[in-house]
């Protein structure tokens, strides 16, 4: 791992920790409300991401990742005094404008990285957010219950009824900024060298002939981006914006209401539900370490994109039986809710790293003129900042919708329609991601 890789990852486990949900209430008012309140932050998320990633692309990555800290402070500070609905509403629309970190951070790994190293890199920004989602809840939940010093509140200044947890983001963001302003060095600009286009093609014919491939291959797929015309990397973006749209719609909608079908059909507690949802975490970040980063050259980004969505799909199908075996088989119903678990972490491992990092290679590197410091833009949409900010966007207007619509068809509908759909969803994903899969080979292969 590199300099700035370091610096990334220790700056997306500050950032990611402060944002990780710190409990899983079972009042079905405080779990709407906070589903509410996360569809607020992603829609402006939605409206925010690909203005910041032009802003990066014309002033630099460094300056406008330093301008959302402080604005992600600020909303840690009006959360700090909240006391009321409306202010805490304020302090997330202020986050939800202001959080730019995880996206500046894919832009500034695919500034300093090549095209063939880049899903390796980015896997990075997936095990950040695998281990704050493992240590975050249990830590955040143990902060919330602790009062404040009694000093503090003999003052008579009011705060929020989870001032400690507040206080503690106030703290990690501000350490998290000094640290950027200390650490990280500007990469807008930066390119990464690639590897030869010959070595690269020798590469991927042994591993043809070895058969380690099936004509599919890592290689294939990163020669395909660099090749392809600029109309059909733009085509390529879109395309990808709406998989990634479509998919985070679905799954986000599955993982919220995960909590109501455990309370519903087991009578689970806290303490359970935070098992699950931690195993959930580890099981992802063990795939991503262990696997998805080595696995990645030779299978591809969008071949591995297609296996977690399948590995998702088929989490679904567990779902989607489980309701009708818990009055008469309630082990094995726990048994399949622990496998379907285990899908989403292979699913949460895969699919929105791969799709990114297959996203990133259909951009173009920044220049920037030596004599007036400004951003040369041959093909505007193709700018690194704005594209990777729009295919953020699009996911989080995924999630943004997602849990919304999950919820009206799980009351409506019951959780097994509503799993069944979304398992036939998620089949129609993976079918769509073969064939995107397979016609950049094709492409490849007349290219050559």
């Amino acid at each position: 791992m590199g300099k700035v890789e370091r610096v990334v990852f220790l700056s997306l486990v500050l950032d990611l920790f402060v944002y990780t949900p710190k409990s899983h209430p079972q009042r079905w008012d405080i779990v709407l409300l906070g589903g509410l309140m996360g569809s607020v932050f992603s829609a402006l998320q939605w409206f925010i991401s690909p203005r910041i990633g032009a802003l990066s692309d014309k002033y630099g990555r460094k300056r406008i990742l330093l301008l959302t800290m402080i604005g992600n402070i600020l909303s840690a500070l009006v959360w700090l005094k909240s006391t009321t609905f409306a202010t805490y509403l304020l302090s997330r629309v202020i986050g939800g404008l202001s959080e730019g970190n995880v996206q500046l951070a894919i832009a500034i790994l695919s500034d300093v990285t090549s095209p063939e190293n880049r899903a390796k890199a980015l896997a990075h920004v997936g095990i950040a957010f695998a281990i704050c989602f493992i240590i975050g809840p249990p830590i955040g939940a143990y902060f919330a219950s602790r009062p404040l010093p009694s000093s503090i509140t003999a003052s008579g200044i009011e705060f929020n009824v989870y001032a400690v947890p507040a206080a503690l983001t106030v703290l990690l963001l501000t350490v998290e900024t000094i640290f950027l302003i200390v650490a990280l060095p500007e990469t807008r600009g930066k390119h990464a060298q690639s590897v030869p286009a010959k070595a690269a093609t020798n590469g991927a014919a042994n591993e043809t002939s070895n058969g380690k491939a099936n004509g599919v291959n890592g290689t294939a797929t990163r020669q395909t981006s660099r090749q392809a015309t600029v109309a059909e990397r733009i085509q390529m973006l879109k395309t990808l914006q709406h998989l990634h749209f479509l998919f985070l719609g679905i799954f986000s909608g599955v993982e919220f209401t995960l909590t109501f079908l455990t309370f519903d059909l087991f009578d689970w507690n806290n303490k359970e539900n935070g098992a699950l949802i931690g195993s959930i975490g580890i099981i992802s970040a063990l795939l991503q370490g262990g696997y998805v980063r080595r696995a990645l050259a030779k299978v591809g980004e969008g071949n591995m994109a297609r296996r977690g969505i399948m590995s998702c799909a088929v989490g679904l199908i567990f779902l989607t039986i489980l309701p009708n075996l818990v009055a008469t088989h309630r082990t094995v119903a726990i048994r399949l809710l622990q496998a379907a678990a285990a899908c989403m972490a292979m699913t949460s491992a895969t699919v929105v790293n791969s799709l990114t990092a297959y996203a990133s290679l259909q951009c173009d590197d920044v220049s920037v003129d030596p004599d007036t410091g400004k951003t040369v833009e041959e093909h505007p949409e193709l700018a690194k900042g704005k594209a990777l900010g729009k295919f953020r966007s699009s996911g989080q207007l995924g999630r943004a919708l997602g849990p919304i619509l999950a919820c009206a068809s799980y009351w409506t509908f019951g959780p097994s329609l509503t799993y069944a759909v979304s398992a036939v969803a998620m089949f129609a994903l993976s079918a769509k991601m073969k064939s995107v899969t397979k016609r950049r080979t094709v492409s490849s292969a007349k290219s050559e």
